[in-house]
């Protein structure tokens, strides 16, 4: 969902040729830029940027290549359109909470934390790291600490595994081009072929795991979110010490936490019309 609603400030605010292009001047054309992002206009392109804001075509590029680098927007793979960035939801989720997946998926954390009584947590992918955007700790005194807004390697996580596990081949191969992977611990997946491997096996069975390969003593099991579209937007996973981590416990904790995804999936479709 996009943060920026639709507003009209831009077209009272004057061109950029009546206007001295000093630096301030530059923040009131990347706000103005950042506002163009509407429901109905999620993506754009630099001629349709330089329309809508009465710029030049080289000053649109200068001012999405500059968000672009600094996160608050993403270029769509090979379309040479942009649309708003990770930076943009983590500013979204501290100040306006109020998203669709975040109305969708509180009410369903908090009942997977009770019924697990382990940590439970919400990211979203930023093209090799997954960001954490919400998340409950476990009521346990031993337990994984780590805030919203935190960020790790996707392939050493179950939520990035769930995440990597369904993009579409071409821009998985694309991501992975130039992949240098992190080592954690000596259990982290840091071969291509070993990560492709575990990826098929999340994309068949519907569920990753992640036996300490991103902290030693954590475990993790996670499940891809999906939009109406079908397409998965976020995932979802239950994070547990190892001391707990038997196979009862681990049963348990992949069917609920399978079963809590799918509930968020079916909050973020739209009601089917009679």
């Amino acid at each position: 969902m996009p943060l920026c609603g639709k507003s009209d400030y831009g077209r009272r605010v004057v061109g950029e040729g009546t206007r001295r292009d000093t630096g301030l001047q530059s923040v009131r054309n990347a706000a103005r830029l950042l506002r163009e992002f509407a429901g109905d206009r999620p993506e754009l392109g630099v001629t349709e940027v330089a329309r809508r804001l009465d710029i030049s075509t080289s000053t649109a590029f200068r001012l999405l290549t500059t968000l672009a680098e600094e996160r608050l927007l993403e270029r769509v793979d090979g379309a040479g359109r942009y649309r708003l960035g990770v930076a943009m939801y983590e500013l979204g989720v501290t100040v306006f909470p109020h998203t669709g997946l975040h109305e969708a998926a509180v009410p369903v954390l908090a009942n997977l934390r009770h019924v697990t009584g382990e940590t439970v947590q919400l990211a979203i992918l930023d093209h090799l790291e997954v960001v954490f955007v919400e998340r409950l700790e476990s009521p346990q005194t031993l337990r994984y600490v780590a805030g919203v807004g935190h960020r790790i390697p996707a392939h050493a996580s179950s939520t990035g595994k769930a995440l990597l596990a369904f993009l579409p081949p071409d821009v998985l191969a694309a991501r992975l081009a130039d992949w240098k992977p992190v080592r954690f611990t000596r259990h982290t997946i840091v071969s291509k072929p070993a990560l492709l491997a575990d990826l098929r096996r999340v994309a068949e069975r519907g569920w990753a795991q992640n036996v300490e390969e991103g902290t030693l003593g954590a475990v993790s099991v996670g499940a891809p979110i999906r939009d109406g579209g079908g397409d998965v937007v976020a995932a979802l996973s239950v994070v547990l010490p190892v001391a707990r981590a038997d196979k009862q416990a681990m049963r348990r904790c992949i069917a609920s936490v399978v079963e809590a995804a799918d509930a968020i999936s079916a909050r973020l479709s739209p009601p089917r019309a009679r």
